[in-house]
């Protein structure tokens, strides 16, 4: 499922979705898995909600990829999963981490 999301309720975008995040004290949470790659949630949000953002699927896991940069200039990819497909969009972050910029 890829940005934007087609619901019975229309179309959602990803820059309206909800981001889930564990709580960063939580150290088996995503939010410390993506800080021990270096990355901020801020970071990981601006290119889940950039809509120049490109998205595939992991080779890995079948889990939707979203490729792009970040605020601070960084390109990264971030694995996540969808939560609700629905209104209100949710997607929980995986992993996050840098990746070579495409030529």
């Amino acid at each position: 499922m890829f940005p934007p999301v087609d619901t019975d309720n229309g179309t959602i975008g990803m820059d309206h979705a909800l981001i889930d995040w564990d709580d960063a004290g939580d150290t088996d949470g995503n939010t410390a898995h993506i800080g021990e790659n270096g990355l901020t949630p801020e970071e990981v949000e601006s290119v889940l909600r950039d809509p120049n953002a490109s998205h595939d699927v992991s080779g890995s896991t079948g889990r939707p990829v979203a490729f792009g940069m970040t605020h601070t200039g960084r390109f990264i990819a971030v694995v996540y999963e969808v939560l609700n497909p629905d209104d209100p969009l949710i997607v929980r972050p995986i992993t996050a981490y840098d990746v070579p910029e495409p030529s």
